[in-house]
């Protein structure tokens, strides 16, 4: 899997065209409908997924001029801009993620080669790290705008390296399984625990299910029984 950071970009701006042809065909009242994540909306979703482009715009902003430009200016800030867009008309959302989505994409375009490898603090990776945590956020939250796009149009490639994100995120919350995807040879293990519930299945199905985008229907599980309990995730 490339970590090539405009490589990635590609594949940012793939999705985002996706995304933005799934809100444009919705309906105008759709906005104010609840989303796949509790207690947000549509809009709540798109006016996160515009956000969440504004803020690493910031911070590829930082790692090219070295002048620190926070990603968010506070939690607070972050919260209050995702609930003052929630409710603006479609057209305006779908204006919104296009406009922002330009930005970042102009950001990522005017960084050198020496910009990619600047550290960033906040994140405690380098800016070549952007552009793959961009698309996660576009892809994830596409399938959260329940709008009819899914894990199981998630790219093997993207599924994969998603999967292998989350299995090396959990901490010491209690949660142990070995997962089996098809076509990986090596198991992964979550938890340490080599004796835990060994889950199998599509890697897009334990990424969905892992990510909470997927309620395992298609997983299998041994010994039998039910599949583990996983923590929230995002």
């Amino acid at each position: 899997m490339t970590i090539d950071p405009l490589v990635l970009m590609t594949d940012v701006e793939a999705a985002t065209a996706r995304l933005l042809r799934t809100a444009e065909g919705l309906e105008p009242l759709a906005v104010s409908r609840p989303s796949a994540l509790p207690g947000w909306t549509v809009g709540h979703v798109l006016t996160h997924v515009a956000r969440n482009a504004d803020a690493y715009t910031n911070l590829l902003t930082w790692a090219r001029t070295g002048v620190e430009t926070p990603a968010y200016a506070s939690p607070q800030a972050r919260t209050e801009g995702i609930e003052g867009g929630a409710e603006r008309s479609l057209r305006d959302q779908v204006v919104d993620v296009r406009e922002s989505h330009e930005r970042f994409a102009d950001a990522a375009a005017t960084m050198t080669a020496e910009a990619w490898t600047f550290f960033l603090e906040p994140t405690g990776q380098s800016a070549a790290a952007i552009p793959w945590a961009r698309l996660r956020e576009v892809e994830v939250h596409h399938v959260d705008l329940a709008a009819g796009y899914g894990p199981d149009e998630w790219s093997d490639a993207f599924a994969l390296r998603l999967l292998r994100e989350i299995v090396t995120g959990f901490g010491d919350d209690g949660f142990a399984a070995v997962l089996r995807p098809y076509g990986i040879d090596h198991p992964l293990l979550i938890g340490g625990d080599p004796d835990a519930p060994v889950v199998g299945g599509p890697t897009r199905s334990i990424a969905a299910w892992l990510s909470g985008r997927g309620d395992g229907a298609d997983l299998t599980v041994s010994p039998d029984g039910e599949l583990p309990v996983v923590p929230r995730w995002k």
